[in-house]
C-alpha cells in the first residue's frame, strides 16, 4: 500500500502523524511512504530522517493526497483539503465529526473511508488512541490556566498553590477521566485545592484511592456543578462522550456567578465544548477571550503546542493500526481486529458510528 503523510495545515499545528521510525517500519514491511516536504519539521523530524528511513519526499500536499491509498494525519482536514477527497481513499486521523458537520458530509459525499482515532474503543471502554493526547491536554490545561490567572493576562492575580498564610487557588475539574485525572495531578502538584465532579461512583472511588484523599470528589449534577463553579478560580472542562457532542454542563447563568478574573479551560472544545459560553474555538496565537468578566481558553488543538512530546506519544499508539491497515487493507484489518470497526465514522457514503450519526442528525448505517 502507498501511505501518505501530508503536512498539517491547521494553524499552529506542529505535530505529525508518522515519525521516521514509523516510516521505516512501513518500508520494511513492503509499503511505500510518501511524505510532504517539511511535514515533520515542527516536531523536530527533518526530511532527511524520513528519506534515510526509505520514505519518498514530495513537494506538495496534492501529490501526497493524490498518489496515496492511505492518508495518515493528526488533525481533521480543513476546507482547503476537501478537494483532495476521492472515492476509496482511506483516511486515518482525529476527526471529531460531531462538531464538524461540513467535514462529515464532504467525506461521505466523496466516498472516503474515514477512521477516527478518538472513537476506537477497546472492550473495557478505554480509548487507546485518544488517551495520550488526553494526558497531554489534561496536564496543559493547568499550565495554561495558571498562566491566565496572572493579573497582566487579565486574571484574578492568584498563584495556583498560594504561599504560607495565603490559601491556594480553587481548581474545579468537570470529569474524572483521563483528562481530568491528569489535570488533577498537575494542579495538586502545584499545591492547588482540587475538586473533581464525576458521574461514576466507581471512578470517584478510584480517584480517592489514587490521590489518597488529597482531592475532593463530588457527584456531577446541576446543583453541585453550580455550587462548585461559583467558587472556582480555575474551571477545567474535561468531559467526553466518544463520537458525540460534549454535554453542556455549565450554563451561561453559572458562568455569570464566577469570580471576576477566574479562568475557564475547556478541553472538550473540539467536541463542541461543555461550557455554554465556550461558543467558538480559539487558536494558540489568540487563545483567550473574556465573557462576563471570566477568561475563556478554548484552543482546540492544545497538544499542538508541545509537538515533540505529543507526536511521540501519539505515534507510539497509532503505528500498529497503521501497519495493520497498510498490510491487510480496510476489510482485512477489520477482520483481524474488530476493535478497529469502532473507529470507522464514514464508509461507502454513510455514517457508520451511532453517536456521530446522531450528533449530525443523520441516519446510522452499521458496517
Amino acid at each position: 500500500m502507498i501511505v501518505g503523510l501530508p503536512r498539517e495545515v491547521k494553524k499552529h499545528e506542529y505535530r505529525v502523524a508518522l515519525t521516521p521510525a514509523g516510516a521505516g517500519m512501513l518500508k520494511e514491511t513492503g509499503h511505500r511512504v510518501l511524505v510532504q516536504a517539511g511535514a515533520g519539521s515542527g516536531s523536530g523530524f527533518p526530511d532527511e530522517e524520513y528519506a534515510a528511513a526509505g520514505a519518498e519526499i514530495l513537494g506538495s500536499a496534492a501529490d501526497v493526497w493524490g498518489r496515496s491509498d492511505l492518508i495518515v494525519k493528526v488533525k481533521e482536514p480543513i476546507a482547503e483539503e476537501f478537494g483532495f477527497f476521492r472515492p476509496g481513499l482511506l483516511l486515518f486521523t482525529y476527526l471529531h465529526l460531531a462538531a464538524a458537520p461540513d467535514l462529515a458530509r464532504a467525506l461521505a459525499a466523496a466516498g472516503v473511508t474515514a477512521i477516527a482515532y478518538e472513537t476506537i474503543q477497546l472492550p473495557n471502554r478505554t480509548l487507546p488512541l485518544l488517551t495520550p493526547m488526553s494526558e497531554v491536554a489534561g496536564r496543559m490545561s493547568v499550565q495554561e490556566g495558571a498562566k491566565y490567572l496572572e493579573a497582566f493576562q487579565g486574571g484574578r492575580g492568584v498563584l495556583l498553590g498560594g504561599v504560607p498564610g495565603v490559601p491556594p487557588a480553587e481548581v474545579i475539574i468537570l470529569g474524572g477521566g483521563i483528562v481530568g485525572t491528569n489535570a488533577a495531578k498537575m494542579a495538586l502538584g502545584l499545591g492547588a485545592d482540587v475538586v473533581v465532579l464525576e458521574k461514576s461512583a466507581e471512578r470517584m472511588r478510584y480517584l480517592d484511592d489514587v490521590f489518597q484523599g488529597r482531592l475532593r470528589t463530588l457527584t456531577s449534577n446541576p446543583h453541585n456543578i453550580a455550587s462548585a463553579v461559583r467558587k472556582a478560580d480555575l474551571l477545567i472542562g474535561a468531559v467526553l462522550v466518544p463520537g458525540a457532542r460534549a454535554p453542556r454542563l455549565v450554563t451561561e447563568d453559572m458562568v455569570k456567578t464566577m469570580k471576576k478574573g477566574a479562568v475557564i479551560v475547556d478541553v472538550a472544545v473540539d467536541q463542541g465544548g461543555s461550557i455554554e459560553t465556550i461558543d467558538r474555538a480559539t487558536t494558540h496565537d489568540n487563545p483567550v477571550y473574556e465573557k462576563h468578566g471570566v477568561i475563556h481558553y478554548a484552543v482546540a488543538n492544545m497538544p499542538g503546542a508541545v509537538p515533540r512530546t505529543s507526536t511521540l506519544a501519539l505515534t507510539n499508539v497509532t503505528i500498529d493500526y497503521v501497519l495493520r491497515l497498510a498490510s491487510l487493507g480496510f476489510e482485512g484489518a477489520l477482520a483481524a481486529d474488530p476493535v478497529l470497526a469502532s473507529g470507522v465514522n464514514v464508509h461507502g457514503g454513510a455514517f457508520r458510528h451511532p453517536q456521530v450519526a446522531e450528533a449530525l442528525g443523520d441516519r446510522y448505517v452499521p458496517l
